[in-house]
């Protein structure tokens, strides 16, 4: 296909909008971005695009819960041309605010028998504060097209909610049993731990989901965060240049697209 069509979902409160755009456009995509209201009112709009974020923020203030208003938008407006999105092969991305919208709506982690019903949800840090450092993450499948399996990646996380947990255990260990954890929080020899390695408490570190079909993604990490070497925090003081970790999860998406659109 000639282009890769991105759109970045925009709400009130909604402030990676423009950086999750930059990272698109970096790795080879036409981004637009787009006020939820405009795509309520075209839901038809929605067509001409392959791949959908939701970027993060702080969407209507998280009044109610992270995520949770927007969230309800989608279930009540945009349910449905969103999951023929998805069916139709195309890509959704959710960072942050948009990972928490994607849990509250029930599309991630996408198992139809569960759909909007609250078996994960997002929720407050057990350090009881906003977390804004960086932290290594480690890829739990393959079948998620974002990832690049086998690679650890580094990016920074931001949030005050962030916890993944589920309802019960058995809850957890269906996620983990078909393939639905993308990332766990690890070290830098690649072990889990405890706070900070675990920046927020979320039950068996994880740092992001997946659905069924491996072309749906949330993370609580920013990868729009670390697309160029100079935003990484030691840059000036390490030997080689490093790594743009956040540029994986862009590229793969944009290459996916090229080559099965």
């Amino acid at each position: 296909m000639a282009d890769v069509k991105a759109i970045v979902l925009r709400a009130a409160g909604i402030n990676c909008d423009m950086e999750t755009e930059y990272a698109l456009e970096l790795a080879g995509a036409k981004a637009k971005r787009v006020h939820i209201n405009r795509l309520i009112e075209d839901k038809t709009a929605l067509d001409e695009f392959q791949i959908l974020v939701l970027p993060g923020g702080f969407s209507y203030g998280d009044d109610v819960a992270a995520g949770k208003i927007l969230a309800n938008q989608i279930v009540h407006h945009l349910f449905e041309p969103i999951q023929k999105f998805i069916d139709e092969g195309k890509l959704v991305l959710g960072i942050c605010n948009g990972f928490q919208v994607l849990v509250k709506t029930g599309v991630l982690p996408g198992d139809n028998s569960t759909k909007r019903q609250e078996e994960v949800t997002i929720t407050y840090n057990d350090s009881g504060k906003f977390e804004d450092r960086w932290v290594h993450l480690a890829p739990q499948t393959k079948k998620c097209i974002f990832i690049k399996p086998g690679r650890k990646i580094y990016l920074p996380v931001a949030h005050a909610e962030g916890k993944v947990v589920t309802r019960d255990t058995p809850t957890l260990e269906k996620l983990k049993s078909e393939g639905h954890v993308a990332f766990k929080y690890v070290d830098e020899n690649g072990k889990e731990g405890n706070y900070p390695i675990n920046p927020n408490g979320s039950v068996d570190s994880i740092a992001g989901l997946t659905d069924t079909t491996g072309r749906v993604l949330g993370l609580m990490p920013h990868p729009e965060r670390f697309v160029r070497p100079t935003q990484h925090p030691r840059w000036s003081r390490l030997r080689q240049k490093p790594d743009s970790d956040g540029m994986t999860i862009f590229k793969n998406a944009v290459k996916y697209i090229q080559e099965n659109f």
